[in-house]
């Protein structure tokens, strides 16, 4: 058995999930949801910073444009390491297409100019 706290929804509801998936505390799909994922297949969402060549700044945020498995999260980080973005960046470019063989991109979540 093991216990979680939604974060589906503001109410934070404390859910218990059994060897069989049966789920207890949710007051919503929603928190059903989440529980069978977090048990069968944990996915997040990767947000970082790359090195940008900038006189404004010297890093760059970024995130995974969709979730993506828990267990690819330090490949994806290692992956990161090695980026030298140059300017001009707009908001949404690909940063890295199909990052880790995991099918989603990494995006700049700002633009920048100089």
């Amino acid at each position: 058995m093991k216990e979680f706290v939604c974060i589906e929804c503001p109410k934070g509801c404390r859910l218990t999930i059994d060897d069989n998936l049966n789920v207890t505390g949710n007051t919503c799909i929603r928190g059903k949801t989440y529980a069978i994922n977090e048990v069968t297949c944990p996915k997040r969402i990767v947000t970082s910073t790359v090195v940008v060549n900038s006189k404004i700044v010297s890093r760059m945020p970024v995130m995974t444009e969709h979730e993506i498995p828990k267990e690819k999260m330090f490949d994806i980080i290692k992956a990161l390491d090695e980026v030298r973005l140059e300017v001009p960046v707009k908001c949404r470019d690909v940063v890295i297409e199909n990052v880790c063989g995991t099918g989603v991109n990494i995006i700049a979540t700002r633009s920048l100019d100089k």
